[in-house]
């Protein structure tokens, strides 16, 4: 008989007295949950902060960074015993530098706050804080384009109106050289400089000109500039339009990518570089070859990614096209660099919430089984701020902005306004306030998937082999393997309850019959059961067996 939600929290505090006890009493039945072995390297669970509207610590309205200081115990309270946080151990900070925008995309100074989030101070005070929660956190660095208003490309422009019909030097005017000038515009990316016979390359936006990252002197400021925040404690770069450096021309982006990696590791080795290529598999794969630690993988991201096909049943995508897809990116990039971390996400600060990719009465099931999928996949997972509670958002990029959802009360401490021009975003799922004590919630089965990521280090740096011989349209098993160590996790991707028999598997040296459940995450509030080899699965679950 399934309980309902009341049952569910009576069986919980039942299960948590059981805990309690067992110290004075036995045959409670309950299994200990394996605690976090948290490993101090490359392999995180990231969360993307916008910080414009992620928490507001002055009341103007705008998300701050004193505002995610505040807020960092919800990301992860630096005590790995305790289950009260979210658990990721990294964090993702988008564009934080002055800017004209409310993005910050367009970059007018590379070495300084936009003074709507705060100040050096504050930035400093953020490092430390996340620094002893064992967070690390990596920054946006925009260095495709850089804003209109930034003195290089002011200097330049002024420069090419003062020629008066002479050619321009570099010598003269050094930032003259730092954008793609051309007298000849080169389709509908190229812009006039003022009235003259001059033109400029901006692939986004007419204020936002492309630097030309093959000079020498662009890349000794970023040099510099990649120095100035290393020495402030941040702990790597996300590349932004790593794909568009020189648009069209992969081999060139790859070379410049390896003098940033090079120029960066020289620094500190251990920092971490990941880069956005919105390109195929085949394509962002070679990227790898650059030696940057990781580029994102937009093959499973998005409405119509590996991950949303799988559990819509589009584009002839069922459970073992996922098992296959996941074994197959691996093939894929260590043919380029066999020191590559994935890194996997579903959904990003370009891209319609996930909450809105289903409908129909497993609508909620699969947001969540979604995000198992997306978190159990090998590499440095990033998860964007608001899909642990089911946010949704979508159309224009402002929507798919907006305020994150501590509670239903605009008023709130905290709350932010969101991107000026957002429409009204109806949430389908609660508020963080309304979901925290509720079990069955989306932010909930977020937790535990991200504290079973946090426990088995296999998950994140285990090689995966796709078990096809246990799987089928519903049932995704695989197997991952690290250092000696080995794990199954089992997918039911469908609505009806599945069972697989593993009576011929064998993982660690052991049979079937000798592994034991590692951990399980449910969407429907049934049980799982395993015994005599046999694992019954409910609809919309995983499992980890060891």
């Amino acid at each position: 008989m399934k309980m309902n939600k009341k049952g569910r929290r009576w069986q919980a505090f039942v299960l948590a007295l059981c805990l309690m006890f067992t110290a004075l009493f036995s045959g409670c039945g309950v299994k200990k949950e394996k605690e976090p072995e948290i490993i101090d390297d490359k392999y995180r669970t990231y969360y993307e902060v916008f910080l414009y509207s992620f928490y507001d610590s002055d009341g103007d309205g705008i998300g701050d960074i004193r505002g995610l200081t505040e807020k960092l115990d919800y990301i992860n309270d630096g005590d790995d015993k305790t289950d009260t946080d979210l658990g990721c151990n990294g964090i993702w900070l988008m564009p934080i530098m002055p800017s004209t925008t409310y993005h910050k995309y367009d970059v007018t100074d590379y070495e300084n706050i936009d003074e709507q989030y705060g100040n050096l101070d504050d930035f400093k005070e953020l490092v430390e804080e996340c620094h002893e929660r064992g967070i690390r956190l990596i920054i946006d660095l925009v260095m495709n384009h850089t804003s209109s208003q930034h003195p290089w490309f002011q200097e330049a422009c002024s420069y090419i109106e003062g020629l008066n019909g002479t050619e321009p030097s570099k010598e003269e005017c050094p930032y003259f050289g730092y954008y793609h000038f051309s007298k000849e515009p080169k389709g509908n990316v190229y812009y006039q400089v003022g009235n003259t016979e001059w033109y400029y390359e901006a692939q986004f936006w007419s204020e936002m000109p492309d630097l030309n990252l093959e000079n020498e002197a662009v890349r000794n400021e970023f040099d510099e500039i990649t120095s100035f925040w290393m020495d402030m404690g941040v702990d790597g770069f996300r590349l932004d339009a790593a794909g568009e450096y020189e648009t069209g021309h992969t081999t060139e982006n790859i070379e410049i990518l390896s003098w940033f990696n090079t120029m960066v590791k020289e620094k500190n080795e251990d920092a971490y570089i990941v880069a956005e290529v919105w390109q195929d598999l085949d394509t962002y794969a070679q990227y790898y070859a650059s030696g940057i630690d990781s580029c994102f993988d937009f093959t499973f991201g998005n409405a119509d990614g590996i991950i949303a096909d799988t559990l819509k049943r589009t584009s002839g995508y069922n459970a073992s096209s996922y098992g296959n897809a996941v074994e197959n990116v691996q093939k894929k990039l260590s043919s380029y660099n066999e020191e590559y971390i994935d890194a996997p996400f579903y959904t990003n600060h370009d891209m319609a919430r996930s909450a809105g990719y289903y409908s129909g009465d497993y609508s909620e099931n699969m947001t969540k089984i979604s995000g198992a999928m997306n978190l159990f996949m090998s590499g440095s997972a990033f998860l964007y701020y608001g899909e642990e509670l089911g946010m949704k958002g979508s159309g224009k990029d402002e929507n798919k902005r907006a305020p994150m959802y501590w509670s239903t009360d605009q008023d709130a401490e905290g709350m932010c306004d969101g991107p000026k021009d957002i429409d009204t975003v109806k949430m389908k799922y609660g508020s963080l306030e309304e979901q925290k004590d509720d079990p069955d919630s989306v932010y909930n089965f977020y937790r535990q998937v991200i504290r079973l990521r946090n426990a088995y280090p296999e998950i994140a740096r285990g090689t995966v082999t796709f078990e096809d011989a246990l799987s089928n349209e519903n049932v995704c098993v695989i197997k991952k393997t690290w250092e000696e160590r080995e794990i199954l996790i089992a997918f039911n991707l469908s609505e009806n309850a599945e069972t697989v028999d593993l009576g011929g598997e064998e993982i660690n040296g052991q049979k079937a019959g000798k592994m034991s459940l590692g951990g399980e995450v449910t969407t429907t509030g049934e049980e799982v059961d395993f015994s005599d080899g046999i694992l019954s699965l409910p609809a919309y679950s995983v499992v980890i067996l060891k």
